[in-house]
């Protein structure tokens, strides 16, 4: 299908862009890598009458070590995160995350704030995310401020970032020593999660010291499954021990039923998934 007719700006700065934002359009959506927002204007389930391209700000792309942290550019890509040795060693479950993202013409074409604003559940960087504690910093013409990841997620595609904002960065406190892992369960190769799950584990001398636990495709929006959180403090990290308090993965969650599997399957798959996430994780990702 063909999308509705729409106008187009391509702003070169970021004040430009919230300009534009601000602009008199009847309703504006922002283009950065494309992946999510154009299927859904050529399957017409959107139908914007102006398009902010932000694909030409340089500013927003890359990563950078800011000592306790990195700061991520919005339209850094997927691949660059899932190939960044500075991710790799601060925040391995974001880049194990990120390599599993689609097909090789998506990562190097999708961006992580694009994949964060668009906020599907089913998407493989909430997690990560979120698990990482990560804070997100967003531009308005009011300013900018700043938003940690367990108030960035608002419901089903829905953030806080308001229609004449831009998300720039995300800011990660690094995790340097913890082993990170992404499990992620699919029928078919590509496809989105049907449940995965993002770890971020501290070991040490066979022990675990902290976890922290992201999941994918269990609500309307990425969980932490804090019940795990705590019920792994302190536990060898052996099969049995792990797979005992990964049992509840599933408490508080709120997983959708569809082709793929009804939401108790998806329960079951939580708790299963989470055992091999943690036990990877502890082990060194």
């Amino acid at each position: 299908m063909i999308p509705a007719s729409f106008d187009y700006s391509a702003p070169e700065s970021l004040a430009d862009a919230i300009a534009a934002l601000g602009g008199d359009a009847e309703e504006i959506k922002v283009l950065a890598g494309g992946q999510s927002l154009i299927p859904v204007l050529k399957l017409r389930l959107a139908a914007p009458t102006l398009i902010v391209d932000i694909g030409k700000i340089d500013d927003l792309r890359g990563i950078s070590d800011a000592g306790d942290a990195l700061v991520i550019g919005a339209l850094t890509t997927h691949d660059e995160v899932a190939n960044s040795s500075v991710v790799a060693e601060h925040a391995a479950v974001l880049g194990k995350a990120a390599q599993t993202v689609a097909d090789p013409q998506v990562r190097h074409r999708g961006t992580l704030g694009g994949a964060l604003v668009h906020a599907d559940p089913a998407g493989d960087l909430p997690a990560p995310i979120l698990a990482l504690d990560a804070e997100l910093v967003i531009a308005g013409a009011g300013g900018e401020r700043t938003v940690s990841a367990a108030d960035f997620f608002e419901d089903l595609f829905t953030t806080v970032v308001a229609e004449d904002e831009i998300l720039t960065q995300i800011r990660i406190p690094k995790h340097t020593g913890w082993g990170g892992h992404y499990e992620k369960f699919t029928r078919v190769a590509q496809q989105w999660s049907i449940v995965a799950v993002a770890a971020a584990v501290k070991a040490d001398g066979g022990t675990i010291s902290e976890a922290k636990i992201g999941l994918t495709n269990m609500g309307s929006t990425a969980l932490r499954a804090t019940v795990v959180e705590q019920a792994l403090v302190g536990q060898p990290a052996t099969a049995e021990a792990v797979k005992a308090a990964c049992a509840a993965a599933a408490e508080g969650t709120n997983p959708p039923s569809d082709t793929n599997g009804d939401a108790d399957y998806r329960r079951h798959l939580a708790g299963v998934l989470t055992g091999r996430a943690v036990l990877a994780a502890a082990a060194g990702g």
